[in-house]
Protein backbone atom coordinates (compact mmCIF):
# COMPACT_ATOMS: atom_id res chain seq x y z
CA UNK A 1 0.00 0.00 0.00
CA UNK A 2 2.90 2.78 0.95
CA UNK A 3 3.95 1.88 -2.68
CA UNK A 4 0.57 2.91 -4.29
CA UNK A 5 0.96 6.63 -2.02
CA UNK A 6 4.35 7.37 -3.28
CA UNK A 7 3.46 6.51 -6.69
CA UNK A 8 0.49 8.36 -6.83
CA UNK A 9 2.76 11.68 -4.99
CA UNK A 10 4.92 11.15 -7.87
CA UNK A 11 2.45 11.88 -10.56
CA UNK A 12 1.44 14.91 -8.45
CA UNK A 13 4.83 16.41 -8.71
CA UNK A 14 5.31 15.07 -12.43
CA UNK A 15 2.15 17.27 -13.44
CA UNK A 16 3.51 20.36 -12.27
CA UNK A 17 6.79 19.51 -13.75
CA UNK A 18 5.77 19.75 -16.74
CA UNK A 19 4.16 22.77 -16.00
CA UNK A 20 7.56 24.35 -15.44
CA UNK A 21 7.81 23.54 -11.77
CA UNK A 22 11.19 21.84 -11.54
CA UNK A 23 13.04 23.42 -8.86
CA UNK A 24 13.90 21.26 -5.50
CA UNK A 25 13.95 22.97 -2.57
CA UNK A 26 14.48 21.96 1.44
CA UNK A 27 14.55 23.93 4.21
CA UNK A 28 17.70 24.56 5.78
CA UNK A 29 18.77 27.06 8.79
CA UNK A 30 15.09 28.71 8.60
CA UNK A 31 15.39 29.28 5.13
CA UNK A 32 14.04 27.77 1.85
CA UNK A 33 17.37 26.24 -0.18
CA UNK A 34 17.62 25.45 -3.87
CA UNK A 35 19.17 22.31 -4.89
CA UNK A 36 20.70 23.19 -7.87
CA UNK A 37 21.79 26.86 -7.60
CA UNK A 38 22.32 26.96 -3.50
CA UNK A 39 20.01 30.00 -3.27
CA UNK A 40 18.56 30.69 -0.09
CA UNK A 41 15.10 32.32 0.18
CA UNK A 42 13.50 33.87 3.40
CA UNK A 43 9.75 32.97 3.79
CA UNK A 44 8.41 36.47 2.45
CA UNK A 45 10.22 35.58 -0.55
CA UNK A 46 8.14 32.75 -1.43
CA UNK A 47 4.64 32.19 -2.78
CA UNK A 48 2.95 29.15 -2.48
CA UNK A 49 0.78 28.32 -5.63
CA UNK A 50 -0.92 25.07 -4.03
CA UNK A 51 -0.92 22.68 -2.00
CA UNK A 52 -1.52 18.70 -1.81
CA UNK A 53 -2.00 16.78 1.01
CA UNK A 54 -1.35 13.18 1.00
CA UNK A 55 -2.74 10.52 3.84
CA UNK A 56 -0.96 7.59 4.35
CA UNK A 57 -2.62 4.08 3.11
CA UNK A 58 -1.94 2.07 6.25
CA UNK A 59 -1.48 4.41 8.91
CA UNK A 60 -3.66 7.83 8.33
CA UNK A 61 -1.68 9.61 10.97
CA UNK A 62 1.65 9.25 8.09
CA UNK A 63 1.00 12.72 6.07
CA UNK A 64 2.74 14.11 3.69
CA UNK A 65 2.06 17.89 1.70
CA UNK A 66 3.25 18.87 -1.25
CA UNK A 67 4.03 22.36 -1.70
CA UNK A 68 3.77 23.85 -5.02
CA UNK A 69 6.07 27.31 -4.78
CA UNK A 70 7.50 30.13 -6.78
CA UNK A 71 10.20 32.82 -5.50
CA UNK A 72 10.75 36.27 -5.58
CA UNK A 73 13.36 35.66 -8.47
CA UNK A 74 10.77 33.98 -10.17
CA UNK A 75 12.54 30.13 -9.43
CA UNK A 76 9.31 27.43 -9.40
CA UNK A 77 9.42 24.09 -8.18
CA UNK A 78 7.91 22.03 -5.40
CA UNK A 79 8.43 20.77 -1.36
CA UNK A 80 7.35 17.12 0.12
CA UNK A 81 7.03 17.78 3.60
CA UNK A 82 6.47 14.86 5.88
CA UNK A 83 4.15 15.97 8.55
CA UNK A 84 4.49 12.98 11.40
CA UNK A 85 5.72 11.86 14.51
CA UNK A 86 8.84 12.17 13.50
CA UNK A 87 8.61 14.58 11.10
CA UNK A 88 11.22 17.46 10.32
CA UNK A 89 9.89 20.38 13.13
CA UNK A 90 12.30 22.73 10.99
CA UNK A 91 10.29 22.52 7.60
CA UNK A 92 6.36 22.93 9.55
CA UNK A 93 7.84 26.33 10.76
CA UNK A 94 9.15 27.59 7.99
CA UNK A 95 6.28 27.50 6.17
CA UNK A 96 4.43 28.81 8.58
CA UNK A 97 6.41 32.02 8.71
CA UNK A 98 5.14 32.78 5.00
CA UNK A 99 2.77 35.50 4.80
CA UNK A 100 -0.75 34.63 4.60
CA UNK A 101 -0.80 37.03 1.73
CA UNK A 102 1.58 34.78 0.00
CA UNK A 103 -0.79 31.76 -0.28
CA UNK A 104 -3.08 31.85 -3.24
CA UNK A 105 -6.92 30.99 -2.58
CA UNK A 106 -8.57 27.70 -3.10
CA UNK A 107 -5.05 26.08 -3.08
CA UNK A 108 -5.17 23.11 -0.45
CA UNK A 109 -6.17 19.82 -2.03
CA UNK A 110 -6.27 16.39 0.05
CA UNK A 111 -5.70 12.99 -2.12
Amino acid sequence: MKNEFAKHEREIIDKYQAKGYTGNYKVDQNSLLDLDTKINYLPQNVKIVAEHRFEGMSNPSDMSILYVLETSDGSKGTVLANYSPSSNLETAEFFKQIPKENYLKDNTKAH
